[in-house]
């Protein structure tokens, strides 16, 4: 990374990754941060740091709506990003939360600059939350470069913007991009967007009952929900998975009649009722009870009866692949 302060070419200078500090001699903010700028020009090559003095520069400052210095403006592609993400290394005494960006720069978020939600009357979120996000990605604005060399930045200001986004462009129905952020017993937690998190029921992940989200999705994986019920009132957003699994009719197609395929035991309690067995996660199909078949193994089953009309499949248990039963 490269340190510029000739702006001459300042549009294809930001046609890649950069940072721009808006900046003024006078300024005297301005001044500490210079040092620590050139020194993570030195340190990284991922972006470069392009400096605006603002009083050689009016028409770019007037472009960019530069009310006060220093402003930083971080770019991707051309375009000014107004959020970005950074890994959470710590939650101070006093409840904030401290964000590195090279050895001599770090960026905080203030306790009451964490949550837009799920805060008390004081506006603060709960110390838990606080403790929760260490070691974990937040998005986040900067806000301003104080005093002490540090970024203050907020979060509340991104989850504000995403909750209006919720308000005016979420609807149920509506399918979206996610990632799965946490893994309780009871369901999954996924990012949908600007910090606003989902929650994902175990019973809406398949059709196949499972014990466990684990058996399903893992931490960090990349999926596509579809907006099951939106509480505007609680600003809550509650999600399903099978839906997106494909229809009894979409998973039956890949199956016959008098045909041996593998499953996987699911409910295998003693009951009038049999064994049901996975076929496919949003496909399942009953075969009668058998002693010795335990949840989560794998089976060889026979296909005896596809019921449309119902939406059933009658199975035979042919073969027990873990432990070479029949």
């Amino acid at each position: 990374m490269s340190l510029i302060t000739d702006v001459k070419d300042f549009d294809k200078l930001i046609e890649t990754d950069a940072v721009v500090d808006f900046y003024a001699t006078w300024c005297g903010p301005c001044q500490m941060l210079s040092p620590v700028l050139e020194e993570i020009s030195v340190e990284n090559s991922d972006f470069e740091i392009v400096k605006v003095d603002v009083d050689k520069n009016h028409e770019l400052a007037r472009n960019y709506k530069i009310m006060a210095v220093p402003t930083m403006m971080i770019f991707k592609n051309g375009e000014v990003v107004d959020k970005i993400e950074g890994l959470v290394s710590k939650c101070d005494s006093n409840y904030n939360l401290h964000i590195n960006f090279s050895e001599n720069l770090y960026g905080i978020i203030p306790r009451e600059e964490i949550e837009a939600i799920n805060i008390d009357e004081k506006g603060f979120p709960k110390p838990n939350i606080c403790k929760g996000k260490v070691n974990k990605y937040v998005q986040f604005k900067v806000k301003e470069f104080d005093q002490n060399n540090r970024f203050i930045l907020s979060r509340r200001d991104v989850e504000k913007d995403t909750l209006d986004w919720i308000k005016k462009d979420l609807r149920e129905g509506q399918i979206v991009k996610g990632i799965v952020r946490s893994i309780k017993p009871y369901g999954v937690f996924v990012e949908i967007g600007g910090g606003i998190v989902g929650l994902l029921h175990i019973e809406d992940i398949s059709i196949a009952r499972i014990k466990t989200p684990l058996e399903r999705l893992s931490i960090g994986e990349k999926i596509n929900v579809m907006i099951k019920s939106i509480d505007y009132k609680q600003e809550r957003v509650i999600l399903t998975y099978k839906e997106l699994l494909g229809t009894w009719e979409d998973n039956i197609k890949d199956f016959e009649e008098g045909t041996t395929v593998v499953g996987i035991a699911r409910e295998v309690e003693k009951s009038k009722n049999g064994i049901f067995v996975e076929l496919k996660p949003n496909l399942v199909g009953l075969a009668e009870y058998k002693d010795g078949i335990e949840y989560g193994e794998k089976v060889s089953v026979y296909i005896k009866k596809i019921i449309p009309e119902k939406k059933k499949v009658k199975l035979l248990f042919v073969w027990n692949l873990n432990n070479g039963g029949c």
